[in-house]
């Protein structure tokens, strides 16, 4: 109970406009037919100049093919480890590994490829407005928007 009084007196002081998520409500979107899955966490992704931020889940064995997003993305690994490489040609063998606690800044048009051998979730902040193009003209995963 003393938890609970806690939590709830935590709650009262957070102010209005503040956003707080906990891992395990992450609001996610279907899965793409790769199994990776988005959620958009506060912002819009669709307006010039708008900062926004995102997790993006990644299931084991998954890898995302070489893609280039519109504008720089700023992401921390939360979970897992993330396997990133960079160029038009998906080599498993040149992706760097970066474990929970990584830091990694993808520069606005910096062609890479990613992927997971474990789960792997990642959060993002990054400005819209986002697109994510695929090297193939292919749809990509779930945290590409949806074409208009």
């Amino acid at each position: 109970m003393i938890h609970a009084l806690i939590a709830l007196a935590a709650a009262a002081a957070v102010p209005s406009g503040a956003v707080v998520i906990m891992p395990d409500a992450i609001p996610w979107g279907p899965p793409a037919a790769d199994g990776s899955r988005f959620a958009l966490l506060d912002g819009v992704r669709d307006v010039v100049g708008q900062p926004f931020s995102y997790a993006f889940a990644l299931p084991a064995g998954t890898w995302d093919k070489p893609h280039r997003h519109s504008t720089t993305a700023r992401i921390f690994v939360a979970r897992g480890t993330l396997k990133l490489g960079w160029g038009a040609h998906l080599d498993k063998a040149q992706a760097h590994a970066f474990p929970a606690g990584s830091f990694v800044v993808v520069p606005a048009g910096a062609v890479h490829f990613d992927g997971a051998d474990e789960e792997t979730i990642i959060l993002g902040v990054a400005s819209g407005v986002w697109a994510t193009h695929y090297e193939d003209g292919s749809a990509g995963s779930a945290g590409t928007p949806p074409k208009r």
